[in-house]
């Protein structure tokens, strides 16, 4: 069972379109991020090993990376909010 890209474009499934968004911002994200730390072809090859892995060969973890992205995101201004005793 793998990620259906023809699914999520044609939009009839939103959970699909959504995991499609998802995987084109963490690809961005990655590519980055790997781009600045590793180069430009050892971060395109990282980010395309991990969309790989995770979209295709294992789509629970779609969501477990969301999490990781929104996080990282926000949450140092999530984190400030939070009254410290």
């Amino acid at each position: 069972m793998g990620f259906d890209i023809v699914g999520a474009l044609t939009g009839r499934d939103i959970m699909l379109s959504l995991a499609l968004v998802i995987l084109i911002v963490l690809f961005i994200w990655i590519y980055s991020w790997g781009k600045n730390q590793l180069g430009t072809k050892l971060g395109l090859l990282l980010a395309v090993i991990i969309v790989y892995l995770t979209f295709f060969s294992f789509p629970e973890l779609i969501w477990i990376v969301f999490i990781f992205f929104i996080l990282a995101t926000f949450g140092k201004e999530l984190l400030e909010r939070i009254p410290k005793k």
